[in-house]
């Protein structure tokens, strides 16, 4: 008995020691190879912390670009997606909602022209990007509530769209709170 317990604490503690090496390594991986050593980068505005470029925030003014729906309300410290499929008859008025929401505010598209990625929560709820396409959509509502060209509207949208890494890995996206302080940077709105 006493040699199985011995066992066991023995394995116990040769998998925290790797473990605890592994987790070395990713940390020494991050701290040298990522953007911020491995840190969050904050986004500030007239040198106030606005939020992390990570997380997803709600925007539902005119005035600003909108990002995904959260099934988590944007609380980092709930992520989560709904977990209901297209076939979930509560889920599929929720998006009906959603869609209906978005036509309202951009009565220029079509019901079939709303990006899906618009009215469906992402998987964490806390996705912080939109894709080009997401973003140009809504560049003539933005720039008619800032009272700014589209074209001006567009070419900042322009300039935020992160491609590819390294021309191959991921979707190209925009970063939907730096984008939105960028426009808070040109124009100053309550």
């Amino acid at each position: 008995m006493k040699s199985d317990l011995f066992k066991s604490i023995k394995i116990t503690f040769v998998f925290c020691a790797i473990f605890a090496i592994f987790a070395l390594i990713l940390w020494a991986f991050a701290h040298t190879f990522s953007p911020n050593k491995g840190q969050v980068e904050v986004v500030t505005l007239r040198g106030k912390i606005v939020g992390a470029d990570n997380v997803g925030q709600s925007f539902s003014k005119d005035i600003y670009f909108w990002g995904r729906p959260s099934a988590a309300g944007y609380q980092a410290d709930a992520s989560a997606g709904s977990n209901k499929g297209p076939a979930n008859a509560s889920y599929l008025k929720e998006v009906n909602a959603r869609i209906g929401t978005f036509i309202q505010h951009h009565p220029y598209l079509k019901r079939s022209e709303v990006p899906a990625e618009m009215v469906t929560a992402s998987a964490s709820g806390l996705d912080p990007d939109i894709t080009p396409e997401s973003a140009a959509v809504q560049i003539k509502r933005v720039a008619k509530a800032r009272g700014l060209s589209e074209e001006a509207v567009e070419k900042i949208v322009e300039k935020h769209i992160e491609k590819p890494l390294f021309g191959l890995f991921g979707p190209a996206k925009v970063n939907v709170l730096k984008l939105n302080v960028a426009l808070d940077k040109l124009t100053v709105h309550s």
